[in-house]
């Protein structure tokens, strides 16, 4: 489990000092993702009191603090590096995790979590320059991916042959087991549109 995230000696001492400053028995650094696989997703690190725990964390007893990792960032957190640099203003705790954003996916991943991550790693970089992404919003039963598409992309005139063309074509092609792509966005609202 400890080789999911990495917690420097250093950033260990300075944890263990901030826990001991909290005059709690027991208690520990709870590590966990907001929003995560978004673009959005924040890691997170709060101090937890025995009985804050979720019971389903995760627990490292590292050499000075014990860690608790929500199961649900752990696939999140994985190569993740808590460090700290000390300087002459005290110092600063760095967090540094490449896959907050972005879950590793394999053919063995949820088709949701491969989903997302041609959206994000594949397709919306290349919206980005018109001020657009794609979201999915759901999964149906039937394994068709409903998109909302966001930004300049709304009410693009572009958009039907974006989504037929570009979009569906990559994700039917890196995902075979999808049965078709759907959007949920209202194309007739023009507000954001790059091109009308």
């Amino acid at each position: 489990m400890s080789e999911i995230i990495q917690i420097t000696d250093s950033a260990q001492e300075y944890l263990a000092e901030l826990l001991a400053k909290q005059n709690v028995e027991g208690i520990a650094v709870r590590i966990f993702i907001t929003q995560p696989g978004t673009p959005y997703a924040e890691t997170c690190l709060a101090y937890c009191r025995p009985g804050e725990e979720e019971p389903t964390d995760e627990r490292l007893e590292l050499d000075k603090i014990a860690v608790l990792l929500d199961k649900n960032s752990i696939p999140f957190l994985e190569e993740a590096v808590v460090d700290f640099n000390a300087d002459r203003m005290g110092g600063q705790l760095t967090i540094k995790a490449p896959n907050a954003k972005m879950p590793k996916v394999n053919a063995d991943s949820p088709l949701e979590d491969r989903v997302n991550y041609i959206l994000y790693s594949e397709i919306n970089p290349g919206l980005a320059a018109h001020g657009g992404e794609i979201k999915l919003v759901e999964l149906t039963e039937d394994q068709v991916a409903v998109l909302a598409f966001g930004g300049g992309c709304q009410g693009c005139a572009a958009v039907d042959l974006t989504l037929k063309e570009g979009v569906e074509k990559t994700l039917m092609e890196r995902i075979p087991e999808l049965a078709g792509i759907r959007d949920v966005t209202d194309h007739t609202d023009t507000t954001n549109a790059y091109y009308r």
